[in-house]
Formats: C-alpha cells, structure tokens, sequence
C-alpha cells in the first residue's frame, strides 16, 4: 500500500486542517494531530473505526456516494459533511480528497464556524424582512380606523358646540393627519425595504412645480415663524409624479425646517441644468459632519438628535426612493455657510 513518506514533517504535525489516508474499506490508517484537536479522537481510536463510524446520520447517504465515486477514480473537492467529535457533538468539516493508487489522500478544514455565521446572518436577514412585513401590514391595516376616527370627528364638528369643544376637534382632527402622514411613511419604507421600491404613477406634466407652492404654503402655516423664499424658475415638459414631487418637497422642506438655523431664510429654487430638472432646498446651519452626510439618506438616520417632523426619520430616506424611481437621483452638501439637498432628474426620457 502507498503511504506518504513524510507524516512526520512540520507541515503534517502543525497543520491546522485534518490531514489524513484513507484506504479502500474506509479506514484513516494515517492522521495528523489537527484530527484529535478538532474531533477529540486519538490517532489509535481512529484506526480502529470506518469513517461511516464518524459521519452525521444525515450526510451518510451522499457521503458514501462520494466514496463509491472516488473508488471509480474521481476527486472530492470543498464536500461537505459533518462529522462526529469524541463527546459526541458535530463539526462541518469541507474536504478535498485524492485517489492515489490503492488510497485515498484527504484534508479537511473545520468549517463549523463559517456555517454558524452563515445561518445566523440568514436568521438576521429573515427577521428583518419579517420585522418589515409586519410594518406592511400594520400600516395598511391602520387606514381603516383612522380614516374612521377622521370622518366622525369632522361630521360631529358640525352639530352646535362651543369653542372649547371646536378646539378639541380641530386637535383631534390635526392628531390624525399626523397620524395619516406617518402611516404613508411607514408604508413607503416598507415598499421600498421589501424590494418593490415606492410606487410612482409617471406622466408628461407641463411645470411640475404647481404643486410646490401649497406644499411650502402648508409648512409656512405649520410653522409661521420661518421665511421660506422660492425660485420657481423651470418651465418645461417633465415626465413625473407630481404627488410623489411634491412629497419629496415636503420632506427636504421639513427638513430644512427642522435642522436649519431659525433666524435664516429657507431657499427653495427650481430650474434646468445640464440636460436636468434641478430642484434644490437650502437652509443654514450647522454643517453637517462628513461621516453624518453620508448616511443621511438611511432610514432612522439624522443630522442630530432633534426630533423631526416626519417623527421616524425616514423623510430623507423616502426622498431618495422617489428620486431613484424618476432615475433621478439626490444629493446633500453641507458647509459652515449652508447645506444643500439637491435633486436632479434628467430630461432625456422626455423627448
């Protein structure tokens, strides 16, 4: 029988792998100490066994039919199996054997840990989306009584009542268009983490910043202590969902009021560059630091620890997906001056 002539060198006592000869009935009549510091078994219990003696009930199967077929003169390459340790837990071992005359050359690498890692980031993953759809399916199932809770709030504010009872309705009715706005956050986020990205409805819109005007209206009554000044300068053909636009708008301009500095004027300009819709929001403020910049298009990322407006800081994160889904993209630039969030479209599709 061929065996190798140099089991006692550096390489063959040091090696980390298991290193072994295996003959033709399944016997390692030959092993390195890797065998008994990963498995427990010493060089003497191991000859005393098959190598079926070792292996998981499960794996035997596929096991032996990689045997048979290395009988017929093929190679193994990265197969895996587990195998039985001396105190009788299992180790996922990945070997490369060899025929070789009447035996059969092998090495093994412990793997156990790899597949761990393997299993727990899959875990991770299937509890994220998990955790994902449940947000899917809450915020859907959350429009129905809210929108009920709205409709009788508004039909009671209609019977005689005195103004502390008005103001109390108009609390109530104010609480859930918070409640709404959230809730269509909620659900863009989820479309988007689950992969169906946030759903735009595209058409040809002659001045697409129609619409911006009652967004930056609605934000000045929101908050009448801050100047928000517009530029709306485009006039031409874009092809685009105005009502995610000015969704988009709205979340830069909160924002911008939330994170800019309150004695400064808000900008807010709209015009074509470089083959682009261009709109841009600018409030100043403390520069965002470089290492926050990048990660402000993350969900429940922000600038500071200041509550937003959106309360679960997706905003950012939601403009950005209406950006990708126009192929349009958004960009942030901060210094001591200003910062600066801008969205830019291209015009080529339009033509």
């Amino acid at each position: 029988m061929t065996s190798l002539g140099d089991t006692q060198s550096l390489t063959w006592q040091v090696s980390p792998d298991l290193l072994g000869i295996v003959n033709q009935e399944g016997v390692f009549v030959e092993t390195n100490p890797a065998w008994q510091t990963v498995l427990g078994w010493t060089e003497a219990e191991i000859r005393s066994m098959v190598f079926t003696d070792f292996i998981h009930p499960d794996d035997l199967d596929r096991t032996l039919a990689l045997f048979s077929s290395m009988k017929a003169g093929e190679s193994a390459l990265h197969f895996e199996n587990r195998y039985r340790c001396k105190d009788g837990s299992y180790r996922w071992l990945s070997w490369v054997a060899v025929p070789e005359e009447d035996i059969f050359v092998c090495s093994a690498r412990d793997v156990t840990r790899d597949k761990e890692n393997a299993r727990a980031l899959q875990s991770s993953e299937d509890e994220a989306i998990l955790r994902e759809q449940f947000i899917a399916i809450l915020g859907h199932d959350l429009r129905n009584p809210l929108a009920a809770i709205g409709s009788a709030v508004r039909i009671a504010s209609r019977q005689p009542h005195d103004e502390k009872i008005a103001a109390m309705f108009a609390a109530v009715d104010g609480s859930a268009n918070r409640m709404a706005k959230l809730i269509d956050s909620i659900m863009d986020f989820a479309r988007a983490r689950l992969g169906g990205g946030i759903p735009v409805e595209l058409r040809r819109v002659k001045n697409p910043c129609g619409g911006f005007e009652n967004v930056v209206d609605e934000i000045r009554l929101a908050h009448p202590e801050r100047l928000i000044q517009t530029a709306f300068e485009f006039d031409n053909v874009l092809i685009c969902d105005p009502a995610r636009l000015d969704q988009l708008l709205s979340n830069l301009v909160a924002n911008a009021v939330t994170h800019g500095s309150r004695d400064k004027p808000i900008a807010i300009a709209t015009f074509e560059e470089n083959g682009c819709f261009v709109l841009s929001v600018t409030n100043s403020g403390k520069r965002i630091p470089k290492d926050k910049l990048s990660n402000l298009f993350k969900p429940f990322e922000r600038a500071d620890e200041t509550e937003s407006l959106q309360g679960l800081g997706l905003g950012l994160y939601i403009a950005d997906h209406i950006a990708k889904a126009h192929s349009g993209k958004i960009a942030a630039t901060s210094d001591e001056q200003s910062t600066i969030f801008r969205l830019d479209i291209p015009l080529e599709r339009n033509s």
